[in-house]
This record gives C-alpha cells, sequence and structure tokens, in this order.
C-alpha cells in the first residue's frame, strides 16, 4: 500500500508541474489563439492564475502527502484527502460551467475576435503582439475573420481605402504569407474600389477551423481530464486506507492492563 502511494504522490508532482506550466504557457504564450484570448479577455487570465495555483498546491500536497505516509501523521495525509477532494470538486464545477455556459462563451470570444478585426492595424505597437497573434491564428488554419472574411470589410483602414487591400494573413498566394501580416495591395481594383469576393483570401471563418480542431481532440482532452479526475481518486481512497491503517497499529500498540 505505501509504495502505491508513494508512485502516486510522484504522479502528483508531475501532475502538479505540468498544470503549473500550463497556466504559465497562457500567460506567456504571443503567438497563437491562446494570446489573443489572454490578451482580451480577463476572465482567461484569471484562469491561468487559478490553474498556477492548483499547480502549486498538487505539488505541495504530493509533498506533504508523502511525508505523512513516510512518517505515518494521520493530520497531513487528512490534510492531503481535504485538498485532494475541494481539486476535484473545483474541476467538476468547472467543467459544468463551460459545458452549461458555452453558447455565452463562445458569443463572448466572436465578440472580441470581430472587435479586433475592426481595430486592427499594423502601424499600433501596443496592440501588436495581439494582432500578430490573430495574424498567427488565420495563417495556421488557413482561415479569415471569426465567420468569414466579409469581416475585415469593417476594418477602419480598409475601409478608408475602398477595400483595395486585404489582410496578408488571410491570403492564399504564398507570397502574401511571407509578410504574414499587415496588409496587402489588390492587383487592378475595378474603379478604385472593391470588396471581400475580389480578395486573394481564404473562404473558411476561423470559428469552423477552431471548433474542427476541438472535436479533432476532443478525446484527448476528455481523456486527460478523466486520468486526472481517477489519479485524484485513488490517492484520496489510499490516503483514507493509511489513516486507518495507522489508527489500527497506533491501537494496537496500546499496552494491556
Amino acid at each position: 500500500l505505501h509504495k502505491t502511494m508513494y508512485v502516486l504522490f510522484l504522479l502528483f508532482q508531475i501532475l502538479g508541474a505540468v498544470i503549473l506550466g500550463f497556466g504559465i504557457w497562457i500567460l506567456a504564450d504571443k503567438t497563437s489563439f491562446i494570446a489573443v484570448l489572454q490578451m482580451s479577455s480577463p476572465s482567461l487570465k484569471t484562469g491561468a492564475y487559478i490553474l498556477i495555483g492548483v499547480g502549486a498546491l498538487t505539488m505541495l500536497m504530493g509533498f506533504l502527502g508523502c511525508l505523512g505516509a513516510v512518517n505515518e501523521i494521520r493530520c497531513l495525509l487528512g490534510l492531503y484527502f481535504t485538498c485532494l477532494m475541494i481539486i476535484l470538486l473545483t474541476q467538476i464545477a468547472a467543467a459544468l460551467v463551460i459545458y452549461f455556459q458555452k453558447e455565452t462563451l463562445k458569443d463572448e470570444l466572436a465578440e472580441i475576435v470581430v472587435r479586433l478585426i475592426e481595430i486592427y492595424d499594423p502601424s499600433d505597437e501596443d496592440r501588436r503582439n495581439l494582432q500578430d497573434a490573430w495574424d498567427y491564428v488565420q495563417t495556421q488554419i488557413t482561415c479569415c475573420g471569426w465567420t468569414g472574411a466579409k469581416e475585415w470589410e469593417n476594418n477602419e483602414i480598409l475601409r478608408n481605402k475602398s477595400n483595395t487591400e486585404y489582410p496578408c494573413s488571410c491570403s492564399n498566394r504564398s507570397k502574401d504569407l511571407v509578410e504574414g501580416r499587415g496588409f496587402c495591395n489588390l492587383e487592378d481594383p475595378v474603379n478604385g474600389t472593391a470588396t471581400y469576393a475580389d480578395w486573394p483570401v481564404h473562404e473558411q471563418g476561423c470559428m469552423d477551423g477552431v471548433e474542427q480542431w476541438l472535436k479533432d481532440n476532443l478525446g484527448i482532452i476528455l481523456g486527460v481530464c478523466t486520468g486526472v479526475a481517477v489519479i485524484e481518486l485513488l490517492g484520496m481512497i489510499l490516503a483514507i486506507s493509511l489513516c486507518k491503517n495507522i489508527h489500527s497499529e497506533d491501537y494496537t500498540k496500546v499496552p494491556k492492563s
């Protein structure tokens, strides 16, 4: 039983490090879709800090649980069990919130991206990281806009230029992708004006690409979450078992009168 407990404690150290690293990555990442979210949505930043806290707490609990098992200290094992239960219940609550609020979250995400497209300005250094992150998303997913390229017609700069330019990161031409950001000039616009239909860009919106990515990776995500939950349940069960064994051993050591 003790050996199994030690293995679980080691797993919790690894698990805590992974969760901690994931939270730090969300805050530090500047070149992916996560960057667009965390720079635009305070809720994702809060979630990242929560992940960092949970990761650090998981590693601490693994250490305290191992210390309690080695020295047979019931209060440490009890603390380990309680913290595991809180972490598990928090994960379940978060999963339920995401599941029941998924449409709201989707609408919030759409608003963030649409607003970003409207105010996109390659010369704005203050939003450089955020805009580069969105360019990266459009290039990697080979998409344009959130629901389609038409949304880029609402961009202030493109509208002032009668849409004779288009976002380079949306382009389906390799020479435009060398630049990878900003706007590219449309060749031979009719009467000096154009619409999104005249642009050499991808037709698919990024919303479809993101949803497809989630569908393709849903099995992996669910598998990881289920594995984490199983490890936590095993840790709780073994912590209770050790507490009972310690109690029994202490009782048998009481001298008979």
